[in-house]
């Protein structure tokens, strides 16, 4: 049971990050061989590969020994009651609208960004792609060195392995709706 849940995540996540066997051999220093023994339930990884792999994928290992029957089919969510998830202080407010979905593919949230708040002076590259709609305010976003001024109800959609970044140039906060794919490993909030 254990050597089958994790060779079919460990399939999942090397697919929705578009990699060839191969391809993730050589970011892990696993051989491909090990790989594809994981992958079809015939052997259990150590720690050491399931660390291995799952830096690859910025992932922890508990997402490959986690047991598929945690989590829901159906996440529903009422207006102003999202997983709260926090970034830079007080100034960018995350809600996850996904949180506890069984195997997502994408993560869902809403995100408030302060007056002046940005993502940062370096730009961010990743696997995946991103989805943005402003609902609120305005937002700047620069791709692969090119500025997009979003308004309320534009949305954008890019390839997250193109150079980006974000900010709220105005004096009054923007709240956005943000589709992620694949589904990013979340940081818990503070207690």
């Amino acid at each position: 049971m254990v050597k089958t849940l994790i060779g079919k995540k460990l399939k999942n996540a090397r697919l929705k990050n578009e990699m060839t066997i191969e391809t993730l051999a050589h970011k892990s220093v696993v051989s491909s061989n090990m790989i594809s023994r994981i992958e079809r339930g015939l052997t259990t990884p150590s720690v050491e590969i399931l660390m291995k792999l799952a830096e690859v994928f910025g992932m922890s290992i508990s997402y490959f020994v986690e047991e598929a029957e945690k989590g829901s089919t159906v996440i529903y969510t009422r207006a102003g009651e999202g997983e709260p998830i926090f970034f830079f202080q007080d100034k960018h407010y995350i809600v996850s609208l996904t949180q506890g979905l069984r195997d997502p593919g994408f993560k869902v949230f809403y995100d408030t960004v302060q007056a002046g708040c940005s993502s940062g002076e370096v730009d961010m590259v990743h696997n995946g792609e991103e989805f943005a709609l402003i609902v609120e305010g305005c937002m700047t976003f620069v791709v692969e060195g090119e500025t997009y001024r979003l308004n309320k109800g534009d949305s954008i959609c890019f390839k997250a392995n193109l150079p980006h970044r974000w900010e709220n140039p105005e004096s009054v906060e923007a709240t956005i709706l943000w589709v992620v794919s694949p589904a990013p490993v979340i940081a818990q909030p503070r207690v």
